[in-house]
């Protein structure tokens, strides 16, 4: 596993042990047992973790979900932190370091930032460039549903375009804040909207951002 990955891993099954089974996430409708059995989902079910994305299969990700989520809460902490089985393409370092820091950095968050005490984390300028090369290319993707134009732009002037479209929207914020932001969680991300107020606006409200 790559270094960030393996580190977001181990807080995310840390702060999980910690709140325990049923609290609050920025997931709407989760609870921390829901997040965990996610996670464990998406890495040890290839057959129903395509739920998420393809409808067809929607139907086996719910029956796979309700038999990880009647599990006990610490065999679910423990699948996290011993991360997926040994054949799993998870295994490889490059697939581990393409799709789980990002994966779990933001889960850490949904967890972190759902807790009333909850305080800003201060992350290093190395793991703040690996985020920001990740929603660079997937920027596009991520903005898809945008009702507006819309741009994510770093403190030093760094951009990525979201989406296409006017009037723009820029959010200004750490690559951190920004991937929050784009993931849907726009209420909870520490960033500053520039653009026509209306616009915005709608910015906010919208529930079609991220995946």
């Amino acid at each position: 596993m790559s270094t960030f990955a393996k580190r977001e891993r181990l807080l995310l099954a840390d702060l999980l042990e910690t709140v325990g089974p049923d609290a609050e996430t920025l997931c709407e409708g989760w609870r921390t047992r829901d997040l965990a059995a996610h996670v464990i989902v998406r890495e040890r079910r290839p057959d129903a973790a395509g739920g998420t994305l393809i409808k067809q299969l929607a139907p086996r990700l719910e029956k796979v979900m309700a038999e990880y989520t009647a599990k006990p809460y610490e065999e679910l902490i423990q699948l996290i932190r011993t991360g997926p089985p040994r054949f799993s393409p998870f295994q490889l370092k490059q697939v581990d370091e393409a799709a789980n820091i990002v994966e779990f950095y933001v889960h850490t968050e949904d967890v972190r930032r759902a807790q009333p005490d909850w305080s800003a984390r201060e992350l290093d300028p190395v793991f703040q460039d690996a985020l920001w090369s990740r929603l660079e290319r997937t920027a596009r993707l991520m903005g898809r549903g945008a009702p507006t134009g819309l741009v994510l732009r770093r403190p030093d002037g760094q951009t990525a375009v979201a989406h296409r479209g006017a009037p723009v929207v820029t959010v200004t914020g750490e690559p951190s804040e920004l991937l929050m932001f784009a993931f849907g969680r726009q209420n909870a991300a520490r960033v500053d909207l520039e653009g026509d107020a209306d616009a915005i606006a709608k910015v906010h409200e919208t529930k079609q951002l991220g995946f």
